[in-house]
């Protein structure tokens, strides 16, 4: 699975060359042989809808040469057998003349084509909203597991070689000393010679514990190099009880939550995982929503605040946005004049328009603002969009 950093977000939101932009969405299933090739016809499909849009949309210049070479990249997936068995819920594809962007995400998307100026990128927005992203460290003697995660699913992260894979590794690189020692002062009475459930299963002694702090810091270290983008998404901790304290001591990132998964994460599949981990960090993205929406009632009262749609947009666009409120599975088409401050509105989309409440999300993150893509029916007063501002 992929982490798309805010950088690439960035990127994906800026004006891009080439002047075609194409924007696919598409749900994906993770588990099982049958399910690849499910996802990889569903694909298939997914390419001839994008192939039909665009010759529909009838672009100027636009030859069939031309479409068939901007959907070349996603084409050259079909055969990769790789690609589809490391999968997650949702797939996105970015392509235009000059790039191609791929990711694997724990969204489940829903099915979109869209033909435009720039790339559509709303759909990404739980990714970066203030409502309900977090990532899962799963530690244990064995494996080192990291997660991210929405209210729907989780989906591993690579870790590469950031991460020691697991104690035995980190003690060796930290000192080959040390790893003999760590074998020894870990060996079962009677010289049978086993880790197994000493350093996590119930306890340890105050050695055995430094080794493990050593063994949480070299994971510190590399979680800093993976998550060194990330602003107050939530960390939470699985591991068996004793190690909570000791991870917390190491710690460096600055949102690990003070509750935690209790236990060895090696007994429990991702999904289980995601079963105990959610119900510990929804109260927290609860509370800050709920929190956003009572300080908008505020601020509108105080005409610091508004739900009009042309003032919101104006003001997203130029940076006066501190908070965003918008529904997810809307779209409202149209394009905004920078010069003029105009909104103009259209009844559909088109390759020379927008959604504009994707570009009011954009502009608000691309300015330092927290975003709450939210159901339609807990929008501020029933509205399409709605902002609090910086002044």
């Amino acid at each position: 699975m992929d982490l798309l950093y805010q950088d690439e977000l960035k990127a994906l939101a800026a004006e891009q060359p080439g002047g075609v932009c194409l924007s696919l969405y598409m749900p994906t299933h993770q588990a099982g042989p049958e399910r690849y090739e499910e996802n990889r016809i569903r694909f298939k499909n997914l390419l001839k809808k994008a192939e039909t849009k665009l010759v529909e949309a009838d672009l100027p210049g636009m030859k069939a040469r031309d479409v068939e070479r901007l959907l070349a990249p996603a084409q050259g997936l079909l055969e990769n057998g790789r690609f589809w068995a490391h999968q997650s819920q949702g797939l996105a594809i970015f392509l235009n003349f000059e790039n191609a962007y791929t990711y694997t995400l724990p969204l489940e998307f829903a099915e979109m084509v869209m033909v435009g100026p720039r790339f559509h990128i709303k759909p990404l927005l739980p990714l970066f909203a203030g409502n309900g992203r977090f990532f899962l460290l799963a530690l244990s003697q064995n494996e080192v597991r990291l997660l991210q995660g929405t209210r729907h699913s989780v989906s591993e992260i690579e870790l590469g070689e950031a991460v020691p894979a697991n104690l035995q590794e980190a003690i060796a690189y930290d000192d080959p000393e040390n790893e003999l020692q760590f074998h020894t002062s870990t060996a079962n009475p009677g010289g049978m010679g086993g880790q197994d459930g000493m350093f996590f299963g119930h306890s340890a002694s105050e050695e055995e514990k430094d080794f493990i702090f050593r063994y949480f810091r070299q994971i510190d270290d590399g979680l800093r190099q993976i998550l060194y983008e990330e602003t107050a998404v939530p960390l939470l901790l699985a591991g068996v009880d004793y190690l909570h304290p000791i991870y917390e001591r190491a710690n460096s990132y600055p949102y690990l939550l003070d509750k935690g998964i209790h236990g060895n994460p090696e007994h429990w599949r991702n999904d289980e995982l995601h079963e105990r981990a959610w119900p510990l960090v929804e109260p927290h993205f609860a509370q800050a929503q709920e929190q956003a929406l009572e300080k908008f009632k505020l601020a509108h009262n105080n005409g610091q605040a508004s739900y009009q749609l042309e003032e919101v947009i104006a003001a997203a666009y130029y940076g006066r946005v501190d908070t965003l409120f918008t529904p997810l599975t809307k779209q409202l088409w149209g394009r905004f004049n920078r010069q003029t401050g105009e909104t103009s509105l259209d009844a559909e989309s088109s390759p020379d328009n927008h959604d504009l409440l994707d570009a009011a999300a954009i502009q608000t993150l691309l300015n330092g603002g927290t975003v709450y893509a939210i159901p339609g029916h807990e929008m501020p007063e029933g509205q399409s969009l709605a902002a609090i501002f910086r002044y």
